[in-house]
């Protein structure tokens, strides 16, 4: 199969400079790296290319010799020192300058170290009521979680004599393989990336450094929280022998409220009230999470009346800005009449009839509509 042109592989024009071929292929490297694609053929392939045309674009020589012949500059032996003809290039000399991407992996800069193991982080679903999450709360939790083991302070073995530097990684915890052309690393498979080998493990733990127990921990919940929010506890996820402890996470669930919806900083509530009031008119006393207030129900007030509450709502977590109470009114039709209260309806209802126009304007208005 034919090669593609390097600029081409790289996405730079044949006028780009030392900086934008560097860029291009640290971008690429980054994307098709195989400890970011494991078992992915294609992308395999592409870091390959993309290795081979930067080892030829970052050179001066080479690049001149390439703008001149093209690929057949570094067939039949004509380069020397590329693709295997005698230079001895991996991706070992390429990734020299990008030691940063992968953590050390490869390069001067990470050889022989080993990075530090980290346990995973957890999650705690945390149910609280509205009131607790719009005023913040400390509750108390409980729950099973790896950590260090008591009986050998998280060692993996009473005795330190017992512990041995890994002989196959020589204490590294990774392994260097040769794959075609290029090298990586990866994780010993015979001290599964600790560097140590444990000869009598612990007899609680059985060498992990862990064991399984039941923690209390007091959570602060801070004042404005919703759904989804998390509060970070660091440190406090799953431990693992010789490495840093995992986080956890207290995730909020907000139970629904009898009265209040929420969203977002403002508060929603719907005030039922009777049909004598809201013809009429009147002041009536609502809840809200600070106490009871007044709210004036005018004279001929419909039902979807939508008042606003400045102020009493929620002061979210993340915002200086406290949100608005926002009530709807629902006209309440009476059930259960008496005989008298009945009498004083209908008489009311013959005074109505006929006098829609003043009285009832949006049914006037519906039906003469529906005429039309």
């Amino acid at each position: 199969m034919a090669k593609r042109d390097y600029y081409e592989v790289l996405g730079v024009s044949k006028t780009a400079s030392d900086d934008e071929i560097k860029k291009a292929y640290r971008k690429l490297a980054m994307k098709y790296h195989p400890d970011r694609n494991p078992d992915n053929a294609e992308a395999e392939e592409k870091f390959k290319e993309a290795a081979s045309a930067y080892e030829v674009l970052s050179d001066a020589e080479k690049r001149s010799m390439y703008d001149r012949m093209g690929h057949s500059a570094f067939e039949g032996g004509g380069a020397g020192g590329f693709g295997g003809h005698g230079g001895g290039f991996s991706a070992e000399d390429i990734f020299s300058q990008f030691g940063d991407i992968f953590g050390g992996a490869f390069g001067g800069g990470g050889r022989g170290q080993q990075r530090q193991q980290r346990g995973s982080d957890l999650r705690y679903v945390m149910e609280l009521t509205l009131e607790e999450a719009v005023k913040g709360v400390k509750k108390t939790i409980s729950f099973t979680a790896p950590a260090p083991c008591d009986s050998c302070d998280g060692k993996g073995s009473k005795n330190p004599n017992d512990v041995e530097t890994c002989k196959t990684c020589h204490g590294a915890g990774q392994v260097r393989m040769q794959q075609g052309f290029f090298s990586v690393q990866q994780t010993c498979s015979t001290c599964r990336g600790q560097g140590k080998i444990i000869k009598n493990p612990c007899n609680k733990c059985h060498g992990s450094g862990v064991s399984d127990r039941q923690q209390t921990l007091e959570v602060t919940i801070p004042a404005g929280v919703d759904n989804g929010d998390r509060v970070r506890l660091t440190g406090k996820g799953e431990a693992i022998r010789d490495g840093q402890a995992g986080d956890l996470y207290v995730e909020v669930v907000v139970r629904e409220h009898e009265i209040f919806q929420r969203d977002g900083a403002d508060l929603y509530m719907d005030v039922p009230v009777s049909i004598a009031d809201a013809a009429l008119g009147k002041e009536i006393e609502i809840p809200t999470l600070e106490g009871r207030v007044s709210l004036k129900i005018p004279e001929g007030t419909q039902t979807s009346k939508m008042f606003r509450l400045r102020g009493k709502g929620v002061k979210p977590v993340r915002s200086s800005m406290q949100g608005d109470l926002l009530c709807r009114v629902v006209v309440e039709t009476p059930v259960n009449l008496t005989a008298r209260q009945r009498e004083l309806l209908k008489e009311l209802q013959e005074t109505l009839d006929g006098d829609d126009q003043k009285s009832s304007p949006k049914k006037k208005s519906f039906f003469d509509r529906l005429f039309d």
